[in-house]
């Protein structure tokens, strides 16, 4: 996994990263994590569209066209030999003197890829996991997958402290999402999360789930709960790229619905392996 993409170009991963890119500095670009299965890059053009997005709200000119950085990622994958993993893709804007301000036109935007290899969480699928809560604190546009992930960090770390699998998060009563994931609840046989406003990040796995859901038959309530809801639900779970659907059994010592994945979310993770089995074929 020494290969990285570094704007156009395949390149070795040592020395790559100059001082003054805004990047490093000041967390000034975007980013997207894609999940690769058995050598094929997952739901590609949904990520390539909120990379887009997220570079529009911040107004970051992006110094590639889509096809092209698509079929440079797919070299990067096949130069590293990786069967399942990620990929990590970040463009930042650039390299410019440390001023807050945006740099003038001169200034080219950066991109870099590599990749990391990562097994599918199936047991954690299988079995459960327990998480916590926590406070969220971060800013209010939590909409842009930026590079200001701070919080998140001391959020997920906290939780890895305390035996956890994740931090759930929630602004006062009402839960918004998780340190690296979006949370799902399930009541009654229907589904509640948060709707995709600037609050969350509206996940490209939460999306195919919403959409598995359609497909199912599965009513999906993209409306904020509470916390006592979260913890009154008959089913909790989590989800991510590569994390897929994970099944929270547990929450803050608290045992969800029967303390053992549900029917709804062992159905949801069912179909989600299928959609990626398909997509491979």
């Amino acid at each position: 996994m020494d290969s990285m993409l570094y704007n156009d170009q395949l390149v070795k991963r040592d020395r790559i990263i100059d001082i003054e890119d805004r990047g490093y500095q000041f967390g000034d670009g975007v980013y997207e994590v894609i999940g690769v299965y058995d050598g094929q890059p997952f739901l590609l053009d949904d990520h390539m569209h909120r990379l887009q997005r997220s570079a529009r709200e911040i107004r970051l000119t992006l110094p590639f066209e889509v096809n092209s950085l698509k079929t440079n990622l797919q070299k990067l994958i096949e130069a590293n030999g990786l069967n399942e993993g990620v990929i990590y893709l970040q463009v930042s804007r650039g390299v410019a003197p440390r001023l807050h301000d945006f740099p003038g036109g001169k200034t080219q935007a950066v991109t870099i890829a590599y990749t990391l290899e990562e097994e599918r969480k199936t047991k954690l699928e299988d079995n459960g996991g327990t998480a916590m809560l926590t406070e969220d604190i971060r800013w209010l546009r939590c909409d842009i997958k930026t590079l200001n992930l701070l919080p998140n960090v001391l959020a997920k770390q906290e939780a890895v402290e305390n035996g956890a699998v994740e931090a759930i998060l929630h602004r006062g009563d009402t839960v918004t999402e998780a340190s690296a994931s979006n949370v799902f609840i399930v009541k009654n046989g229907e589904l509640y999360t948060h709707p995709a406003n600037n609050y969350i990040l509206n996940g490209i796995t939460r999306q195919t789930i919403i959409q598995l859901c359609g497909e199912l038959g599965l009513n999906v309530h993209e409306e904020a709960f509470t916390v006592e809801t979260l913890l009154k639900a008959d089913e909790v779970f989590i989800s991510a790229t590569k994390m897929d659907i994970a099944p929270i059994v547990e929450v803050d010592g608290r045992t969800i619905g029967k303390g053992k994945p549900g029917s709804v979310t062992r159905q949801l993770v069912k179909s989600f392996r299928a959609l990626y089995d398909k997509k491979k074929a």
